[in-house]
């Protein structure tokens, strides 16, 4: 079984990495940080993966937060997904939450660790990750509230 944390870079998604690795620690089981990099720059922005000169380019974006991951979580594995199904009905954050559900359920994650800026105020805000992946019964959801 594998531990999920969708990554995005923010303060509270490095402390689910963290937590994450210390309960896998215990477990025996392997840790997972996911970026998920969807293909539209107004969300990288938001998102303060590149400032408003840096030109757009998600594996470079990818690059940079799987750099982060291996300082915080060398032990860890990293994966990116650039979303290429994407919903012309939903919202990015729809697609994202598309991209993690998916990904836990290739790697059958036993517990996803959520640590976004949002799920972090509110577990269920329309912004937030947090809520819509906590619905799946397949796995348990830890959000973390606190760095």
């Amino acid at each position: 079984m594998t531990l999920l944390v969708p990554f995005d870079g923010s303060t509270l998604s490095a402390a689910a990495l963290e937590r994450a690795t210390d309960f896998g620690s215990f477990t025996g089981e392997s840790v997972l940080a996911l970026t998920v990099v969807p293909d539209k720059p107004e969300y990288a922005l938001s998102r303060n993966w590149l400032g408003p000169e840096d030109p757009f380019d998600p594996e470079a974006i990818a690059e940079r937060l799987g750099e982060r991951v291996a300082d915080i979580a060398p032990e860890a594995e990293f994966r990116y997904e650039i979303p290429e199904d994407v919903s012309s009905m939903g919202s990015v954050t729809t697609d994202v939450i598309r991209t993690i559900r998916t990904v836990a359920h290739e790697v059958e994650a036993s517990v996803i660790f959520i640590g976004s800026e949002n799920a972090g105020r509110v577990s269920s805000p329309v912004s937030s990750v947090g809520a819509p992946v906590s619905e799946d019964p397949s796995y348990d959801v830890y959000i973390i509230r606190h760095p």
